[in-house]
């Protein structure tokens, strides 16, 4: 083979790789968006600046404040930043799409740390739920839920219960409004 010949067949190729290669690229769809479907979508109610106010035992109102965003980490996360009745706590939560749940991690300043997965409520009594993972069977049953939600109002309840047949009953009731911008 000639020198030439093998440049011919060489470039010939290459033009027919190069070729197929941007044929491929073209007609290969592009991958989704991280997190678009609409199951990331089903907690995005809560997002947004919230004032917060209970009913304290002594019959005072208790108040705080409640920060819900998705900025920080996109549309994968959504972070909580929450302050009140002196505790001071913060919460990531994403659809975890392989077991088709919510998850949430909460920390705050008292020690406390709660794993917790959940979803939209199938029975239809609440609107969101998220259940404790319990580590040990001494551990208590915990739950939140959001509830009588409107575009600028809910009501949050942290309930528990001793073991499975008990009845859950609350710990703490939360009524959430939107703070003006």
């Amino acid at each position: 083979m000639t020198l030439n010949t093998f440049m011919i067949l060489a470039a010939s190729v290459a033009g027919t790789s190069l070729s197929a290669a941007a044929y491929s690229q073209s007609t290969t769809p592009a991958p989704p968006t991280p997190c678009s479907s609409e199951e990331y979508r089903q907690l995005d109610f809560w997002v947004g600046d919230w004032h917060a106010e209970w009913d304290n035992p002594d019959g005072t109102t208790g108040t705080g404040e409640n920060h819900i965003t998705r900025d920080e980490f996109g549309d994968c996360v959504i972070y909580e930043r929450f302050s009140g009745a002196g505790l001071n706590g913060m919460s990531v939560s994403t659809y975890f799409a392989p077991l088709g749940l919510w998850r949430q991690a909460w920390v705050d300043d008292q020690g406390g740390f709660y794993s917790l997965f959940g979803g939209p409520d199938a029975s239809d009594e609440f609107d969101f739920v998220l259940v404790n993972t319990r580590l040990t069977d001494s551990a208590p049953h915990r739950r939140m839920i959001w509830q009588d939600v409107t575009e600028d109002s809910f009501t949050w309840r942290w309930q528990g219960r001793a073991s499975e047949e008990e009845a859950w009953s609350d710990r703490w009731v939360i009524r959430y409004t939107r703070m003006e911008e």
